[in-house]
């Protein structure tokens, strides 16, 4: 039901956002600004009686294991929205009973067809990508009172902060995506051996291919201040039914206590107690469960943040379990989970595919 609903409030989006908007230009600027920040712009008594659902639903903590926000929210006034038309992340929010002029800005945007259906609170959330810049959000948020809206709001979380997740990831592949560090040997391997490709950046290494358990590691830097790990683990012959939290942690576990051990063979990872969650989530247009939270050596001598993504491949009849691990003590690592998580969003499988890259890689074995 959740799967279906996520769907339905995407659809919503892009729809209202045809209605309500002239299409954008081309030669774009790109956005600016940092990533992890919103410009609320919003009346400030409206917005008084309503950053607490701001704060909850956008600024999520997350542990690494230090408490860092996912978002930090900034609030301004209409005055200052032209100054603020080629930032990253701007929401425009206000309720229809209000008279304040966000209100009224937020009107004469909207098309009278899908004003009428936010004043009949059938719609309250409306994006629009690339409006005054390039890998741009501008998100709409109005109800016809603050009740309604905080109530769609809390209600409606995980698809709101999804929105600008998803957005800040493809700003950040972008970045990181260089053809010419690609270990497309690696990634020709891979797809020829069990019909599916991750991007490989050049520094990452094959740490470990075990057709017999259906896993692959992939490693970056071993040994140094910042680690990187990610696996892929797949189940032939699966069913959706096996995808709740208590199987994927239960197999993550099996995994890394048999392939994350310490050159001693003493210990092992293991998931931590604390801090762990498992949400629903929209992979790539697949309904998955998006797993975070802590990792640690079983002698609690080591430990750190790791994201995962498990969900069912219809073609293939596969549960694919794909995991990132990060290890930086000394270090902010609420970006750097954030890189693993992007390469994770590239996994395709064969079928997913254009023929053009399907050969392009296929020349890498030649």
């Amino acid at each position: 039901m959740k799967k279906r609903y996520l769907q339905l409030i995407l659809l919503i989006s892009v729809v209202a956002g045809s209605l309500i908007f002239t299409s954008c230009g081309t030669g774009q600027k790109p956005a600016i600004g940092n990533d992890d920040e919103i410009f609320v712009v919003a009346d400030s008594v409206q917005y008084e009686d309503l950053e607490s659902t701001f704060l909850q639903v956008f600024s999520k903590i997350i542990y690494t294991p230090q408490p860092e926000k996912l978002f930090e929210l900034t609030r301004k006034d209409l005055k200052d929205l032209n100054g603020l038309k080629r930032r990253k992340n701007i929401i425009l929010t206000a309720t229809l009973d209000s008279d304040s002029p966000v209100t009224e800005y937020i009107k004469k945007m909207l098309d009278p067809k899908v004003l009428s259906l936010v004043e009949s609170d059938s719609i309250y959330v409306m994006n629009k990508y690339d409006l005054w810049a390039s890998l741009q959000l501008v998100m709409i948020l109005v109800a016809p009172t603050k009740e309604k809206l905080r109530e769609h709001m809390l209600n409606d979380y995980e698809n709101l902060l999804y929105y600008f997740r998803n957005i800040s990831n493809k700003r950040l592949y972008k970045s990181l995506y260089n053809a010419k560090y690609e270990r497309k040997d690696i990634e020709a391997q891979l797809l020829k051996d069990y019909g599916w490709i991750i991007y490989v950046q050049a520094d990452f290494q094959l740490a470990l291919n075990k057709p017999e358990d259906n896993f692959v590691w992939l490693r970056r830097s071993p040994n140094s201040e910042i680690e990187r790990w990610i696996f892929v683990h797949w189940i032939d012959n699966s069913t959706p039914e096996n995808l709740n939290a208590d199987f994927i942690a239960k197999e993550r576990d099996r995994l890394t206590e048999k392939y994350y051990r310490t050159s001693d063979d003493k210990s092992y990872v293991e998931i931590a107690d604390d801090y762990k969650t498992t949400t629903e989530e929209n992979f790539q247009g697949k309904y998955a469960l998006m797993t975070e939270g802590l990792w640690r050596m079983n002698d609690k001598s080591m430990g750190g943040p790791f994201v995962n993504y498990t969900f069912y491949d219809e073609n293939t009849h596969r549960i694919y379990m794909l995991d990132g691990s990060l290890y930086a003590p000394k270090y902010h690592k609420k970006k750097l989970i954030q890189q693993l998580d992007v390469m994770l969003k590239s996994f395709m499988t064969k079928e997913e595919m254009s023929q053009d890259k399907i050969d392009d890689l296929m020349d890498e074995l030649d």
